[in-house]
């Protein structure tokens, strides 16, 4: 299930279709999880889209002056968004953009309102060196969610990544509940 192109347990394009699928949907529905922080207008940042199960749906809630930056290291992730939107004319709300797997790497332009971090925190290579990207593309009242799957994730490696996150300058504003997950909100410590 997991690509052997990349380190760790990234799981491969040729199985997208375990996340993007109408049973999760009930049981993870994107509204749900991140009606609550995506308003009209904003631009939010989707790393670790996968097929856009959650850029999708948040692309129809930034509306037409809003806009969406899916974010994967999966150049066939992204394609399955890209055609995703093409079916919904939501083309025009959405960047896309294939990152290394050791980094993010977002024009410095970029300034989001909401960043969301899906069961893909696990995978990166430094989770500290990643949250020190997150703090530099959240807007000053910007907010970031991270949720970790509890199969893969314990709670002793969650605590681990929430103190990641401190040292990269972000605070825990929250620890969500059923969002999906081990869940954090994240913003930038000196402005909250």
């Amino acid at each position: 299930m997991y690509n052997k192109n990349y380190k760790g347990d990234v799981c491969s394009h040729k199985h997208s279709f375990f996340l993007d699928n109408f049973i999760r949907r009930i049981f993870q529905n994107p509204k749900s999880i991140v009606g609550e922080y995506v308003k009209e207008n904003d631009c939010v940042v989707d790393i670790g889209c996968g097929p856009g199960f959650f850029t999708i749906d948040m692309a129809k809630m930034v509306g037409n002056k809003g806009r969406v930056v899916a974010v994967d290291l999966q150049p066939e992730m992204l394609s399955k968004v890209e055609q995703k939107a093409k079916e919904k004319n939501l083309s025009q709300r959405i960047n896309f953009h294939n990152c290394p797997q050791d980094k993010i790497g977002l024009p410095k332009d970029v300034k989001a309102d909401f960043i969301l971090a899906y069961y893909m925190v696990h995978e990166t290579p430094s989770p500290e060196n990643f949250f020190k990207e997150i703090k530099t593309l959240l807007k000053d009242n910007g907010k970031a969610l991270i949720v970790e799957p509890t199969i893969h994730v314990s709670k002793k490696a969650f605590e681990k990544i929430q103190n990641d996150a401190r040292k990269a300058g972000l605070k825990t504003i929250d620890r969500p509940a059923k969002k999906g997950g081990r869940s954090l909100l994240l913003s930038n410590a000196a402005k909250v």
